[in-house]
């Protein structure tokens, strides 16, 4: 077995690659569907961006970065996951509203989603 004990390029070049993990983002919409999640959040948030998407993002960053919600927002924010979950930019408090109301409404949610 042989190892690699030095880099094969000279030279490393930063470039503007992005990466974002497509799986967890599928997953997350996967099972958001299948559990009708939708349904439970709609009636919490009718003008603005849509919670359902704003949600989605923030499972899908949790599980991947798990860092702040301000941190939340810069990764969300990042164009091809914008287009992932269909959203505009949008600010940082737009997301910690969207905790908020899921704070403030998650007994309601709660027994909404179970006897819904």
């Amino acid at each position: 077995m042989t190892y690699q004990t030095k880099l094969r390029t000279h030279e490393i070049i930063p470039n503007e690659n992005i990466c974002f993990p497509i799986g967890t983002i599928l997953a997350v919409k996967n099972k958001y569907d299948k559990l009708d999640f939708s349904g439970v959040f709609d009636k919490y948030k009718k003008k603005g961006r849509n919670i359902n998407f704003l949600i989605q993002g923030i499972l899908s960053y949790k599980l991947t970065e798990n860092l702040s919600i301000s941190k939340a927002s810069k990764w969300i924010n990042r164009g091809e996951v914008l287009e992932t979950f269909n959203l505009e930019n949008f600010e940082e408090k737009t997301l910690f509203r969207t905790l908020e109301t899921i704070g403030k409404n998650r007994e309601e949610i709660i027994s909404g989603y179970y006897t819904g």
